[in-house]
């Protein structure tokens, strides 16, 4: 069952690259969305697909990654509920740099690039807005591009720690068991367990199969610093 367009109208309303724009515009935008439901595992799309849609997650949560040859995964960003993604296939015109999975069941519209031409066309001030949304973007995989090159795996897990705990604690979901957050740090499952072992060891951390607890953040970030 559809539901109602109205939480993507709104949604759309506050979108930086999209303020200015009339009213009437944005909901022929919205009006012009498909609904999706995708269940936990699923594929939304492809790396190398050609994707021209622009989707916005309404509810769930999905993981962006680009693989290996050999199978390894990097995943590039988690995307949460309220946020856009496929800018570049639906923008650009090319084909997906990432392949899109969904972490549990997710929700999303899909916005056609013909729809968006037409709001680009009529309100030329969008493309700028665009563009600057797509440089955020830009700027981010730069960061996770020097964090994988410069930090070492140990420093790049207490990072992933301290940004994620909320009081000290992280609780674990479906998707935060090693091998998950390995591929999100750009190392392997193996590499990952010793980081843990050792910082446990230290007296840092405590992790159990349902959540991993902070036990001294001033510690962590310190050894995070000489990392």
């Amino acid at each position: 069952m559809t539901p109602s367009n109205a939480p993507l109208l709104k949604r759309l309303q506050s979108f930086d690259f999209l303020r200015g724009l009339d009213p009437q515009a944005l909901a022929r935008l919205a009006a012009s969305a498909t609904w999706k439901v995708f269940a936990p595992n699923a594929v939304i799309f492809w790396e190398g697909d050609a994707e021209s849609n622009l989707y916005y997650l309404q509810y769930g949560l999905l993981k962006a990654l680009r693989s290996a040859p050999d199978g390894r995964e990097q995943v590039l960003r988690f995307i949460q509920a309220g946020e856009i993604f496929n800018e570049v296939g639906a923008l650009a015109n090319r084909t997906n740099p990432a392949t899109a999975i969904a972490l549990e069941e997710s929700g999303v519209w899909l916005i056609p690039r013909r729809a968006l031409e037409e709001v680009i066309g009529a309100y030329p001030q969008a493309a700028m807005q665009i563009i600057e949304n797509m440089a955020d973007k830009i700027v981010g995989l730069v960061a996770l591009a020097s964090d994988l090159s410069l930090k070492t795996v140990e420093a790049r897990y207490i990072q992933l720690l301290l940004e994620q705990a909320e009081g000290d604690v992280i609780e674990r979901r479906r998707w935060t068991n090693q091998t998950e957050l390995a591929a999100r740090l750009g190392t392997v499952p193996d590499v990952l367990s010793r980081v843990v072992r050792e910082l446990t060891k230290a007296g840092l951390i405590e992790a159990d199969k349902q959540r991993i607890r902070i036990l001294d953040r001033a510690g962590l970030t310190e050894r995070a610093r000489n990392g």
